[in-house]
């Protein structure tokens, strides 16, 4: 018995420190990926905030970006859908090119004054770096390689956001809908802390969010929460769920309609800078371009003033919105994550100011939970409020993800995320494989709602629900 223990003791150290050494370099790699773009992000934001002008070049900065992925990176263009593609059934692999190419087109997006994130390239970095990293090592299995591209996306993760727990967790949680596989669980925590560090050891710092109003500011004391702040956390999560899905469905949607309105990659996002140019006479300032994070004009609404009274506007995170939708939809390259950030401190802060209750709390609770209703990551989203802004917050932040998550539905950014089991228990019938097929299932079932209430039909729900479903699309189309 002793000599068994010690023999499986034995192999899961040797395990833990395969997979130490095979995931240092995917955390170093990405750890310094991630420092270069935010290093370089942080240079292009400031020339535009001194150049406004080049805004007005955002549609041939689209003719640009278009160009360069038609012509080098057809097969990187789905982005972190095609990685998550890859860990679910393995085939053509991530290409390499994703790395620089997802980089100059997002720093091109900013420079010009596209609304769009960061997430998305540094885990498009992490997927491609993992992969190229795979290649180099002979003999590894496919669920190996696998596992490799789950590190990848904690290393990019953590390293963009400065989050190792969260980027951990991300990577386990985001896959699938209603099931977490914990066999990739210490490769992404060791990939996750090297890529953090190594961000860090590059000098780049993270934006820092206090949470003043919990603090006595006298003794130093913590506040007790009281009920009203889980209350306001259940309100704000379940808001906060229909924005998420709000956003996911008018960026899909968009995305469409620029597909059927032209054919070319050139095209679509001129005319997407064209209308962000639009917009941004229409709502009469500069507010909902770019990243958002900050900015040189103290009445502007960025997510730092959200997280203080008087910070945003009734309607700034419905501008923000979609105005990234708009960018993103046609062609320009980011994440999703930082303008949902935008978007959920923006609307915590217009609700804290409606309730009386502290701006700081809702926006926090606000920022966490429109992000775990559009990637479906009610955990990594937890534990990223809670690296970010304290402990404190844990028991609300815990609260507004989940009823986030549950509250936007079967919808997500990320259409390649599979659906393992429901959000709730329902009637019993088919679950779609992936948020791609339920998109699909509820356009066709508006469809047919439309043609039976046109033939005048008595029960088109009792209709639907004798009809069979409609057939999965292909991956990858």
């Amino acid at each position: 018995m002793p000599s068994a223990f010690f023999s499986d003791l034995f192999q899961s150290l040797r395990w833990v420190a395969r997979w130490g050494l095979l995931t240092l370099p995917v955390g170093l790699a990405t750890g310094s990926a991630c420092a270069l773009f935010l290093w370089s992000l942080d240079r292009v934001t400031n020339h535009r905030f001194q150049n406004p002008s080049l805004l007005y070049a955002l549609p041939i900065a689209g003719i640009a970006i278009g160009w360069v992925y038609s012509r080098w990176g057809e097969s990187a263009e789905r982005g972190n859908n095609l990685i998550m593609d890859e860990i679910h059934e393995p085939g053509g692999g991530v290409p390499l090119r994703m790395a620089p190419l997802v980089l100059f087109g997002t720093l091109a997006t900013h420079l010009f004054g596209g609304s769009a994130g960061r997430e998305g390239t540094a885990v498009q970095m992490g997927g491609s770096l993992a992969q190229g990293f795979a290649r180099l090592v002979p003999g590894l299995s496919a669920e190996e390689v696998r596992i490799l591209l789950m590190t990848g996306i904690a290393a990019g993760f953590s390293g963009v956001f400065g989050t190792p727990i969260a980027g951990t967790v991300f990577a386990l949680e985001v896959l699938s809908i209603g099931r977490i596989s914990h066999a990739a669980l210490v490769p992404c925590l060791i990939a996750s802390l090297v890529s953090d560090r190594t961000c860090l050891a590059w000098g780049i710092g993270h934006t820092h969010y206090p949470i003043n109003s919990l603090v006595d500011p006298v003794s130093g004391a913590a506040h007790p929460l009281g009920g009203s702040i889980l209350a306001a956390a259940a309100l704000i999560g379940a808001l906060s769920g229909l924005a998420s899905a709000l956003f996911s469905e008018l960026t899909h949607g968009l995305h469409a309609a620029f597909r059927r309105l032209s054919g070319s990659p050139l095209v679509r996002p001129f005319l997407g800078g064209l209308i962000v140019i639009g917009l941004t006479f229409l709502v009469g300032n500069r507010d909902s371009l770019g990243l958002g994070v900050s900015s040189p004009d103290p009445a502007a609404v960025t997510i730092v003033r959200c997280f203080e009274p008087g910070g945003a506007h009734l309607w700034s995170w419905l501008w923000k919105l979609l105005f990234t939708a708009v960018t993103l939809a046609s062609g320009f390259k980011g994440g999703e994550v930082t303008p949902l950030f935008f978007i959920g401190a923006a609307l915590g802060n217009v609700l804290a100011t409606a309730l009386g209750l502290p701006v700081d709390v809702l926006a926090a609770l606000g920022f966490a939970a429109v992000f775990a209703g559009a990637t479906n990551t009610p955990l990594a989203c937890t534990l990223m409020g809670i690296e970010l802004f304290g402990s404190g917050l844990a028991v609300p932040l815990a609260v507004a993800c989940c009823l986030a998550y549950v509250a936007s539905g079967h919808t997500g950014i990320y259409l390649s995320q599979r659906i393992t089991a429901p959000k709730v228990p329902g009637p019993a019938g088919d679950i779609p494989r992936s948020l791609k097929a339920e998109r699909e299932r509820r356009r066709e079932r508006g469809r047919r709602a439309v043609e039976l209430s046109r033939d005048g039909a008595a029960d088109p729900a009792e209709q639907e629900r004798k009809s069979p479903p409609p057939p999965e699309e292909a991956k990858g189309s």
